[in-house]
């Protein structure tokens, strides 16, 4: 991991009325800032700034030759605030955090940077859901939006995912390990399983349970209870109270290209749901498109098959 910069943002506002200050964590790769288009990458509900170099969450995506190449690009990355990444104190009043909250952050975050235009914007799962309210805060200031594997709203399963996620961190005597295996099973398929898993078996159990096992460990080692709260408040808030027509609206007049990418078999995050999204934008948008990764694993194909993601991101970039 490269050296954590940090931005403070002081006196946010908050929906309470409230205000608040915070830290915002970022890391640059690729050219130097102000020398090449800038690309911003937002993570995912488990993810960090941490996206390209050894231990990069998306190093086979962000690096020298690949989709994001980093001998064109400057690749901008900021932490949300509160997955403790950074190692700051926990958000105490997180529900007061949404995602279009977490947008107008790294808005500010760019401002004190100096970055006034995006050539891109990407994020996949909670990430891109973030870059879609970055869209509606400011769409004349970014070229390019690829949301992936990601709505504009969050959906009634969505909601009820994360309610049960809740339940689970509060009532649970190990939450972090037991909501990770509950959520390991809506990023993943049946099918991705008995491809995986063939039911095999040992004396100590079935190697599906080690599997889950070993992801609530990893988890537990890299993050804390407060952290992982927080993020799985904000998937509950995607959208949250933007009209349609507000939306559209934005289609209409906005120049930025939208090019969404969905997983055919994603149940977080629905191909239907996405679908649906890019029918509204091409009633208003010529430049657009709807890219799909096809693979039995579900959600989690983004941080899999890489393959196909980088085939349809240099598509796009170029």
């Amino acid at each position: 991991m490269k050296k954590l910069k940090n931005i403070i943002i002081r006196n946010f506002p908050l929906p309470d009325g409230s205000k608040e200050s915070f830290k915002v964590s970022y890391q640059i790769f690729g050219q130097e800032l102000h020398t090449a288009p800038i690309i911003l990458i937002n993570h995912a509900l488990t993810g960090n700034s941490s996206v390209a170099g050894e231990g990069g969450w998306w190093k086979e995506v962000v690096g020298d030759s690949k989709a994001i190449d980093l001998r064109r690009y400057t690749v901008i990355a900021f932490d949300i605030p509160g997955n403790g990444y950074n190692h700051v104190a926990p958000i105490e009043r997180y529900t007061l955090l949404t995602t279009k909250i977490v947008g107008n952050l790294f808005w500010k975050a760019l401002d004190s940077l100096g970055v006034v235009q995006l050539y891109a914007i990407l994020g996949g799962s909670l990430g891109g859901s973030v870059a879609w309210e970055m869209l509606f805060q400011r769409p004349d200031s970014i070229q390019k939006l690829i949301p992936i594997a990601c709505t504009l709203k969050s959906s009634d399963w969505l909601i009820g995912n994360v309610h049960v996620q809740e339940s689970i961190l509060s009532n649970s005597q190990n939450p972090l390990e037991d909501a990770r295996k509950h959520a390991m099973l809506l990023y993943r398929t049946p099918n991705s399983f008995r491809a995986k898993f063939k039911g095999r078996q040992s004396e100590s159990g079935f190697a599906v349970e080690h599997w889950l096992i070993h992801h609530a460990e990893q988890l537990k080692s890299r993050y804390t209870l407060p952290s992982y709260r927080l993020m799985n408040h904000l998937l509950k808030t995607i959208g949250e109270n933007r009209a349609k027509d507000e939306v559209e609206k934005i289609f209409r007049n906005c120049k930025t290209e939208i090019h969404t990418i969905a997983v055919d078999s994603d149940y977080m995050f629905t191909r239907e749901e996405q679908i649906e999204t890019y029918k509204i934008i091409r009633k208003y948008k010529k430049n657009a498109s709807y890219g799909e990764i096809k693979s039995l694993h579900g959600h989690d194909a983004f941080l899999i098959e890489f393959q196909q993601l980088n085939k349809l991101l240099i598509s796009i970039l170029s």
